[in-house]
C-alpha cells in the first residue's frame, strides 16, 4: 500500500469511502486536529456491530420505524465503519481540502461530553492528510466536480466512484488525457512562436495591440503613439489602472533597464510592458521593479497568443 505513516510513497488502498465528520461537519475540528475517525449517533446498535449480527442491527433500526430500504443503508454503513481494515482508505472534505487517512481497528465509544465529537471513533494511522504525496495541496477547487459532488451526500459514509481519479490525485500522477492535452498545448504554443517570429513588424505591433484588447485593456492612445517612450497607453475599464507598453524589434539589456527608468520617471502609469521580438542577449527584470514592470518576448507572446484564441490569426499571417 505504500507508507501509510510517512506519506512519502503512492498509495494502493483496498476500500475507499467518504465519510462526513458529523452534522454540518460538527467533528471536524476533533477528528482532523485529533488524529480521528469520529462516527455516529446514540441509536447506532455498536454492540451488535461488534458481533457482526448484521440481520439484527437491521431488526434494530426496523423496530425503531426506520424503512427496511433506508436501515439496509443505515447497516452498510455501520459495518464499513466497524470492519474495514487498515488498508482502507477514507477520505471526506473541509476546510476547503480534500482530506485523507487510513484507520485503526477497533471502535472507540465516547462517554459524556465527548459525545459532541461522535459516539464513537476510530484513530487514523499517522494524521489526516491534505496533500498529495509530494506535499502540493490538494485544495477543493483544483479537484472535479466528480469527486467533490460527494460532499453533498446526504448520509455519513458511501463508496466513492471516481477511486481512480482519486488515487491519481493523491499518487501526484498525471491523469492520462491531461498528459496528452498539456503535450498537444506544448507542441501549439512551440508552433505558435514560430509564428511570431516570422511577423512583419507591423503585423506584431497588431498582435500586442489585439493581446492587450482580448485581456480587456482598453486604449487610450494610438498604436505607436507621439508619447516618448510609449508605444501604447491603456487602461482596465473596470479599475481605472493603467499601463504604459513599449513595443522594440530588438533590445538589448541596457535598452531595457533606460525604458525602465523612463517608466519610473514618468508617472504616466501604474504598470508597465515592455514587449520584445528580438533580446540581444538575455534580459534580465530587476527585482526591485517586478511588481510593476512585466517582459514580453517570443515565448510569453506566443503562450499569450494561444491564451487569447489569436492563434488562427497567426495562422492567416503566416499563409
Amino acid at each position: 500500500m505504500g507508507d501509510k505513516n510517512g506519506g512519502l510513497g503512492p498509495i494502493s488502498p483496498g476500500e475507499v469511502r467518504y465519510i462526513k465528520l458529523g452534522p454540518g461537519g460538527a467533528w471536524e475540528s476533533a477528528s482532523l486536529d485529533g488524529g480521528r475517525l469520529g462516527w455516529g449517533i446514540p441509536e447506532n446498535p455498536h454492540d451488535l456491530a461488534r458481533a457482526e449480527d448484521w440481520a439484527g442491527a437491521k431488526q434494530f433500526y426496523v423496530d425503531r420505524g426506520i424503512a427496511p430500504a433506508t436501515a439496509t443503508g443505515f447497516v452498510r454503513e455501520l459495518r464499513d465503519f466497524h470492519t474495514l481494515g487498515t488498508n482502507d482508505l477514507w477520505i471526506t472534505f473541509a476546510r476547503g481540502h480534500l482530506w485523507w487517512a487510513f484507520a485503526q481497528p477497533g471502535v472507540h465509544l465516547c462517554d459524556g461530553d465527548a459525545k459532541q465529537e461522535g459516539e464513537g471513533y476510530r484513530p487514523v494511522v499517522g494524521r489526516w492528510r491534505n496533500t498529495d504525496v509530494l506535499g502540493r495541496p490538494l485544495t477543493i477547487d483544483s479537484l472535479s466536480s466528480r469527486l467533490t459532488q460527494l460532499a453533498g451526500y446526504r448520509g455519513t459514509i458511501c463508496g466513492v466512484r471516481e477511486r481512480d481519479y482519486l488515487l491519481r490525485r493523491i499518487n501526484a500522477e498525471e491523469e492520462p488525457l491531461v498528459g496528452r492535452a498539456v503535450a498537444a498545448r506544448s507542441a501549439l504554443i512551440e508552433a505558435t512562436t514560430d509564428l511570431v517570429r516570422r511577423l512583419h513588424w507591423a503585423d506584431f505591433e497588431l498582435l500586442v495591440d489585439l493581446l492587450f484588447a482580448r485581456g480587456g485593456w482598453r486604449r487610450l492612445s494610438g498604436l505607436g503613439g507621439s508619447i516618448r517612450d510609449i508605444d501604447l497607453l491603456i487602461e482596465q475599464p473596470l479599475t481605472g489602472e493603467r499601463a504604459s507598453v513599449q513595443v522594440k524589434s530588438a533590445a538589448d539589456q541596457c535598452t531595457f533597464d533606460a525604458n525602465i527608468a523612463s517608466f519610473e520617471a514618468s508617472g504616466a502609469a501604474s504598470r508597465f510592458f515592455f514587449v520584445c521580438h528580438s533580446p540581444r542577449g538575455s534580459l534580465i527584470l530587476p527585482p526591485a521593479s517586478a511588481n510593476r514592470v512585466h517582459l514580453w518576448t517570443l515565448d510569453k507572446l506566443a503562450t499569450k497568443a494561444v491564451d487569447h484564441g489569436l492563434t488562427d490569426w497567426l495562422i492567416e499571417k503566416a499563409r
